[in-house]
């Protein structure tokens, strides 16, 4: 907001929950109009980072980074949890245009909400391709327990103060 004025929230349609669309919000972390420059920038990108994500976008503003680095941007995902479209603990929320192209194994990802943090977020975060976050959002699938999601939540803690994959 200071640097970058409003509008404060950033929102995109995702895939979710047996496939239905939903609303995604965030903070803004990129300058406005960042979706429309897409093509510009998608050279500096290449085709291997889940959601499109580059630690040198020159996209991001400066709060932004910082806001990305300790995941902050992410919180007003809780929004998402209290409406009921996402979890706090699930798959990744895809893309529309990762879910039209997803075949039979990745669609598996869409029998369960998609959640704020996820196996995803202490693996790697946005340094996955889209096949290891799929990999690992299909293996918490298969393996899922009230533990494990407690596990997950307090190792995301620790992602996040450290910092370190998310940008």
């Amino acid at each position: 907001l200071v640097t970058s004025g409003r509008p404060v929230f950033y929102s995109s349609l995702r895939v979710g929950l047996n496939g239905k669309t939903f609303k995604f919000y965030k903070f803004r972390t990129m300058i406005k109009g960042a979706d429309k420059l897409v093509s510009q920038v998608a050279n500096v990108h290449g085709d291997k980072h889940v959601l499109f994500k580059n630690p040198n976008d020159p996209r991001i503003t400066p709060i932004g980074k910082f806001l990305r680095k300790y995941s902050l941007d992410e919180l007003p995902q809780f929004w998402n949890v209290i409406t009921n479209s996402m979890s706090v603990v699930g798959p990744r929320p895809a893309l529309p245009s990762e879910a039209n192209v997803y075949s039979s194994i990745y669609e598996r990802r869409l029998i369960a909400k998609p959640g704020i943090t996820g196996p995803w977020q202490i693996s790697g975060r946005s340094d996955l391709d889209l096949r290891t976050s799929v990999a690992l959002d299909l293996n918490y699938l298969i393996n899922w327990s009230f533990t494990r999601d407690i596990w997950i939540i307090l190792a995301t803690i620790g992602t996040v103060l450290r910092g370190k994959g998310a940008y």
